[in-house]
């Protein structure tokens, strides 16, 4: 419920460059063993049809599966993700490093 607060409130903000889709993965059922959806909040990264993977500095390049809070976190991660894909890159280093080691 975090992270569904938090993508409602950017929603409007990044409206120019993105949109933002929610995905009952009951209903939709071949996702999620395509892109391993198996944890109730996940967010991935699509431009032109097109997954785009970000290094976050957690290993899991494909997807985020942790809430977050703050929403020009969001919003920053989002704009990196569109202008590295708008390059043609088919992954991008995020801004910030979410590793385990900064969180303690």
């Amino acid at each position: 419920m975090i992270m569904d607060e938090t993508l409602s409130n950017v929603a409007e903000k990044v409206k120019r460059f993105a949109v933002i889709y929610v995905v009952d993965i009951n209903e939709v059922p071949d996702f999620n063993s395509m892109y391993e959806l198996y944890d109730p909040c996940t967010v991935m990264f699509f431009y032109r049809n097109k997954h785009i993977m970000i290094d976050l500095g957690t290993g899991n390049n494909n997807k985020i599966d942790w809430e977050i809070e703050d929403p020009q976190e969001l919003i920053d991660l989002i704009e990196t993700v569109y202008r590295g894909a708008s390059k043609g890159r088919g992954l991008v280093i995020s801004p910030k490093d979410y590793s385990t080691k900064y969180k303690y």
